[in-house]
Formats: C-alpha cells, sequence, structure tokens
C-alpha cells in the first residue's frame, strides 16, 4: 500500500513537472517576436540585423536633415559614430525636432530604416534610456544643466 501511494507521488510530481516545461515552452515560443531589443546606428554598422525584421533604432536626430515630401518624412539618426538614413510615411509626433533624441519601430531595407512608428521626447529632461546609454558609451552624451 505505501509503496503505491509513493508511485503515484511520483508521478504527480513528474506530470506537474510536464506541465511546467510544456507551460515554459509554449510562452517562449508565443513571445517570439514580442521582444524588440532596440539598437544604435552604430550597433547597426557593427552588426546589421537581418533586412526585414522588426527592431528599434535610437538616437539624435541630426540637425539640417529632416525632409519632407507630402507625407512621407525622411532624416538622418546619428549617435555620434555612425549615421542612418530613416524613412517614416506618416505624422511625426509634434515634438520631433532636430538634434532631440528619438526612437524608431520598423526594419530596416537596403541600408534605409523604414519607420511603423516613432517616439519623440516628451519634455526638456527626456532622452531615452537606451539612447543616453549609447551617447555615453560613444563619449557624446550631453546632461541637462540642471
Amino acid at each position: 500500500m505505501a509503496g503505491l501511494k509513493k508511485k503515484r507521488r511520483i508521478q504527480l510530481i513528474a506530470l506537474g513537472f510536464g506541465c511546467m516545461i510544456a507551460a515554459f515552452g509554449a510562452i517562449y515560443y508565443a513571445a517570439g517576436d514580442a521582444f524588440q531589443y532596440f539598437y544604435s546606428p552604430s550597433d547597426i554598422v557593427e552588426n546589421r540585423p537581418v533586412d526585414g525584421k522588426v527592431i528599434r533604432i535610437g538616437g539624435l536626430v541630426e540637425v539640417g536633415s529632416i525632409q519632407k515630401n507630402g507625407a512621407m518624412t525622411t532624416f538622418l539618426v546619428t549617435d555620434g559614430a555612425a549615421t542612418l538614413p530613416v524613412q517614416f510615411t506618416g505624422i511625426v509626433p509634434d515634438l520631433f525636432t532636430e538634434g532631440q533624441g528619438m526612437i524608431a519601430t520598423g526594419m530596416l531595407e537596403s541600408g534605409t530604416f523604414q519607420a511603423d512608428e516613432i517616439l519623440a521626447k516628451h519634455d526638456e529632461e527626456y532622452m531615452p534610456k537606451e539612447v543616453a546609454d549609447a551617447l555615453k558609451k560613444q563619449g557624446v552624451f550631453k546632461p541637462s544643466a540642471d
């Protein structure tokens, strides 16, 4: 009788572990492309991601680079070490200006980043953490005077 209870307990524990492994596998599989990693222009030059893969880029909008042609906006994003051309069709945020930090989501196609979404700073002090970290790494980060 004691042997049967012990055998059942071992079976239930094994079944529990099997269910946990299956659940973690399902979460990992479902998450697949849900996580988008941040790239600076230097990262893209050094280790170019696959064309067509959805990624996020960020940096500073290069001064004098914004060009508008109807609904299409083209500009250059820089981190001080490298520059990447970006093309966006749609309405850019009101706070999107030259020399300011931004993050764009989209994909790289033939050396030009095709942005689907653009996020711009929201106040005088704001810069996305990833952008600030990339600029610090390049030695061009300029914190506010406050």
